[in-house]
């Protein structure tokens, strides 16, 4: 069986490994400017389907609670299940509780237990809920070793369309390039930056709540954490503003005044694609599946969004035309 996965971000690449593991005859379009041009190269690579049941409805943390397993069987040692700290300045203590009251899977941490799980935090916080099952990844290490495992299984990752009807089935996962193209799918812009510091050490992704603009920070290894990221109701793909790069360095400093001597190593912004919903949908016309609208869960849903879609490839006679 021939296939031809468009598009070679977490989605794309998630569904090119499930369908080599099947033994499909694979090849990857990616005509942009690889990873570059990936909105889940900004991502923060948390596995966090409690943390995001916040916000999110019930589907999020029903497929994404074992996105942890199904990454390790992906990429073996670059999944930590370190677990998610959340706090709150000691002036917007309702936030913590009100975070509390929209999520499960959580324990109340005191001052002494947070300062025995991140050192770096003693007598900062006198409060904090911690996730213990959930997870993070590095994005950038992870897209990297699943493209390089590709090419050694014998996928073709190519920077060309090819001809379509070489294929018996395509899989199109371009994201935010459909917006234009797909009913109902919208741009939600996010941005993000990267911090270098030796002053911080943070074992776990930290979730710095806010009424106006909650934000995370993520470690990176070597002293480099990823902080962000806004969630902005427009498709303006431009750098990041000014107004956002304030926001998300006073909430790193307000985490730790440590932040303020870090340096800045990387600005980003981009477009994640959403449906009205925010979850994503798997969807088939003919040979043609399309997997879009993962939003800002795309390392957390794209192995289980991926799994639909091989069984739309596989089992075009047992699933319907849509999946959400």
């Amino acid at each position: 069986m021939r296939v031809l996965v468009k598009g070679a971000g977490v989605a794309g690449l998630t569904v090119a490994h499930a369908l080599a593991a099947r033994g499909a005859a694979v090849t990857v379009s990616d005509p942009g400017c690889g990873f570059a041009g990936a909105a889940s190269w900004l991502a923060g690579g948390m596995l966090a389907p409690w943390c995001e049941r916040e916000s999110a409805n019930e589907a999020v943390l029903r497929e994404g609670q074992d996105a942890p397993d199904r990454w390790e069987a992906m990429v073996p040692g670059d999944v930590k299940r370190n677990g998610t700290l959340v706090l709150a300045p000691a002036r917007d203590q309702g936030e913590l509780k009100r975070f509390a009251g929209r999520t499960t899977g959580y324990e109340w941490l005191d001052e002494q237990q947070i300062a025995t799980l991140e050192p770096s935090l003693a007598g900062r916080f006198r409060q904090a809920l911690f996730f213990p099952r959930e997870a993070h990844l590095d994005p950038r290490r992870v897209l990297t070793k699943l493209r390089d495992g590709l090419i050694v299984r014998g996928v073709r990752i190519i920077d060309i369309l090819p001809d379509e009807q070489d294929f018996d089935h395509i899989v199109d996962c371009t994201g935010a390039a459909r917006i234009a193209e797909t009913a109902s799918l919208r741009g939600v812009r996010g941005e993000m930056l990267c911090l270098r510091t030796a002053e911080v050490r943070l074992e776990r992704p930290v979730r710095l709540l806010h009424p106006r603009i909650p934000v995370y920070v993520v470690p990176r290894g070597d002293g480099l954490f990823m902080v962000g990221a806004t969630m902005i109701e427009t498709e303006f793909a431009g750098p990041i503003t000014a107004r956002s790069l304030m926001e998300l360095l006073n909430a790193a400093y307000a985490l730790h005044p440590a932040f303020a001597d870090a340096i800045v190593v990387e600005t980003g912004a981009g477009i994640r694609p959403a449906f009205p919903d925010n979850f994503p949908r798997v969807e088939r016309r003919g040979k043609l599946i399309s997997l879009n609208g993962l939003y800002r869960h795309g390392f957390l849903l794209a192995p289980a969004m991926a799994a639909k879609a091989i069984d739309l490839v596989f089992n075009p006679d047992t699933a319907g035309g849509h999946t959400s």
